[in-house]
């Protein structure tokens, strides 16, 4: 997949003028590979983009709220959560809206033109991959994977069905996330030493605390609203217990990789578009972490990563930890000064280094904050429009699965107690095969990737 994410305004205003909606900066795929839809061919490009929705909890919710007016499907494997959100969008919409509780009978629908997943991590690469092989474009909530391989496998998916693929970290529609990495990708802080990322600790006890739900419950049957097997899915078996589904399924490694895949995800997409890493990565992490006395769940309380770059930087990230030297956000040191930024933060040292302005012959990065559309978040509107032009997302899949392994090798790191060395170029864990396996993860039977 192209990845042109770095482009000179000059550039850029060509690109814009050249397609009918003026802010994917992307290689555009042939029109033999566009989906057989109205809106995607460009017959009418005013027709909605008609979106099925995979997951419908909390997170799905919220996108929901970002695209409603094209929702017209959705699946959950919870029929609570599912009737809930069918009432919600069919009183916004004043439309009726299919509904699935298996989302393979999602993709057969012929009225669907793309799918928004916002399941539990390890149901990411499932629908994604399955999406993409029945013709579907796809917006995939962040971390892309739970697994190195299944973002792999991804990418050769997408090479071969050329479709668009879009990952929710948003940071990077964001305009404060955008300026602070332009500044730093144009040297206005010199060569940048070590990078400080902070991270929130784990919230498990707070989320039960805030529901008066008892830290401790015993295995036991699953509600018969919820189709438990199916939430599972390519997970190993193991009894049903509230503790472990839902919000919290984040801090069990069957399903997810703890405020790593969670923070991470976000702060350290962001730490690889300022060092102009998105088609690669560090080459070593090392780890130490801390973890619940009494087993309550099993990601780290707390824990402290240090990765090195092939160009000398060093990116320490640290989550529960010193919450003064490791700011939420991302920090960039740099030989001249120091850039900070976090969600609703950018701040510039030594002060006054912000109105050295970005010239026009300088690198400007994707622009998607600047999308057209009435949509109150600019992420998705930018995945909708680059469905209609066939051109690149701003955290396209090759970006999402970069990024994500950066998580993935940290967590390795974490779990194996080891220093864990990274081929960017090959995308493999190099010098210890036990170490390498990690990389992959068996899937219960009878789930499996589809066959690129």
């Amino acid at each position: 997949m192209s990845n042109t994410h770095s482009v000179s305004r000059r550039e850029f205003l060509r690109t814009a003028r050249n397609t009918a909606f003026g802010v994917g900066v992307g290689v555009a795929l042939p029109n033999l590979f566009l989906n057989q839809t109205k809106a995607a061919t460009g017959e009418n490009p005013s027709e909605l983009v008609r979106v099925g929705v995979i997951g419908t909890g909390l997170q799905g919710n919220g996108n929901i709220a970002a695209i409603m007016k094209n929702v017209v499907a959705l699946c959950d494997v919870d029929k609570k959560h599912l009737e809930a959100t069918q009432a919600r969008v069919e009183k916004a919409n004043g439309t009726k809206v299919a509904t699935y509780a298996d989302y393979r009978k999602l993709l057969e629908d012929k009225s669907v033109d793309a799918v928004l997943i916002a399941t539990p991590d390890h149901w990411h690469a499932l629908p994604a991959a399955d999406a993409m092989v029945a013709g579907k474009d796809v917006y995939c909530e962040k971390p892309l994977t739970l697994t190195i391989h299944e973002g792999q496998v991804l990418m050769k998916l997408a090479r071969k069905h050329k479709k668009i693929l879009q990952t929710g970290s948003m940071q990077r529609s964001d305009a404060k996330f955008i300026k602070a990495c332009e500044y730093i990708r144009n040297g206005r802080i010199g060569k940048i030493k070590r990078v400080l990322v902070g991270l929130p600790g784990v919230n498990y006890a707070d989320t039960l605390n805030r529901g008066g739900k008892p830290l401790t419950v015993p295995d036991s049957e699953p509600p018969p609203e919820l189709n438990y097997d199916m939430w599972l899915g390519p997970a190993p078996y193991r009894p049903y217990n509230v503790n472990r589904v839902h919000y919290l399924f984040r801090f069990f490694w069957d399903y997810s990789g703890g405020q790593m895949t969670n923070w991470g995800a976000h702060h350290l997409d962001i730490t690889q578009w300022a060092l102009g890493m998105d088609e690669s990565g560090p080459v070593e992490a090392v780890a130490s972490a801390e973890f619940n006395k009494e087993k309550l769940y099993e990601t780290p309380t707390s824990f402290h990563i240090t990765y090195k770059y092939a160009s000398g930087t060093v990116v320490e990230c640290d989550s529960g930890g010193n919450k003064e030297k490791y700011k939420m956000g991302a920090t960039f040191e740099g030989e001249k000064g120091t850039i900070y930024v976090n969600r609703g933060a950018l701040t510039f040292d030594p002060e006054g280094l912000e109105e050295d302005a970005i010239k026009d012959s300088e690198v400007h990065l994707y622009p998607s904050y600047k999308a057209i559309s009435k949509l109150r978040n600019p992420h998705h509107a930018n995945w909708l429009e680059c469905i209609k032009t066939r051109q690149e997302p701003v955290c396209s899949l090759s970006v999402g699965h970069h990024s994500a392994v950066v998580c993935h090798l940290g967590n390795i790191a974490v779990r194996t107690g080891k220093k864990v060395q990274w081929d960017p170029v090959k995308e493999e864990i190099i010098g210890d095969a036990e170490t390498a396996k990690w990389a992959f993860k068996v899937y219960r039977a009878p789930w499996k990737l589809p066959a690129v």
